[in-house]
């Protein structure tokens, strides 16, 4: 599949309202400027960039060169640099971005498993959105987020730490939102829709063997089902959301993928693909 170059595409140009919202709720959080100097004064980017390339392959032209092919041409669509691509052994699927300084993708092999070629260009791109976003500096944060709490001397639980628990809590938010605009990028790379919703259904079903009965349009059935719930059931969705949810960092996949049928619904996909979006110049020119 040929695939269309977004040159000088800005990240401003995908990124979600919600994603938006919820990093400019989490900035006014006060404890967050601490742990963020906590978080470089102790150096964690760089060990957690040595531990993953301890533990992982990387990938490159003579190691594991479809997934690095698919990398190249993920960054060249988002006209962005190429981060480092690594696969580690893990029977759960899942993928995550890292390195502030030094970025990196690493993929678990489960999910080398789960997805074909075209469904990966979809998993590459939502991954590559996180570091052209600039998602990495607060997810790497998430991820070691009660640590950097100990060290500060706050309590993450404790009924009186309430700047500790609004942090956190603001810290899921963002980073749930922060996944819809990785979607985004995702499908602008994969550049189908069908490749795009496909790479969720696997990802949300595994990797077995019955993956040939998949139904695409049963499953988008279902995601339009749930959003489109009665009274009831979203009384359901809002008590589900305060004692389990809240403090997911991803949204519920049936969202997620409802979320991106409604951004091609709205035209934004179509406008981008026939060249209509916010070039990185753009903010150059009105500065």
């Amino acid at each position: 599949m040929e695939r269309k170059r977004l040159d000088g595409i800005a990240a401003r140009a995908f990124i979600a309202d919600t994603d938006r919202l919820a990093l400019q709720t989490l900035k006014r959080v006060p404890l967050l400027p601490i742990i963020v100097q906590k978080f470089h004064e102790v150096g964690l980017d760089r060990w957690m960039y040595c531990y993953n390339m301890s533990m992982s392959v990387r990938c490159g032209p003579r190691q594991y060169p479809t997934l690095y092919r698919i990398l190249r041409e993920s960054c060249e669509v988002l006209d962005m640099p190429e981060p480092e691509l690594y696969v580690s052994s893990n029977p759960f699927p899942n993928a995550f971005a890292g390195g502030v300084e030094r970025p990196y993708i690493t993929l678990r092999s489960s999910m080398v498993d789960a997805l074909d070629d075209e469904q990966l260009y979809h998993l590459i791109g939502h991954e590559l959105g996180h570091i052209k976003a600039n998602h990495v500096l607060y997810k790497s944060v998430a991820r070691v987020l009660l640590p950097l709490l100990e060290m500060v001397g706050r309590r993450t639980f404790g009924l009186g730490d309430v700047a500790s628990i609004g942090l956190v809590l603001a810290f899921y938010e963002w980073s749930r939102q922060a996944e819809i605009t990785a979607d985004r990028a995702g499908l602008l790379v994969s550049q189908s829709l069908n490749t795009s919703v496909d790479a969720n259904i696997c990802l949300t079903a595994g990797p077995h063997r019955l993956r040939h009965e998949m139904n695409r349009e049963a499953f988008m059935e279902q995601a339009r089902s749930y959003q489109d719930s009665g009274p009831l059931e979203l009384l359901g969705k809002v008590v589900l959301f305060l004692t389990m949810t809240s403090t997911y960092t991803h949204p519920m996949p049936v969202h997620r993928t409802q979320e991106l049928e409604r951004w091609v619904l709205s035209g934004a996909f179509d406008r981008i693909l026939s060249g209509d979006y916010e070039r990185e110049t753009d903010q150059v020119k009105s500065a």
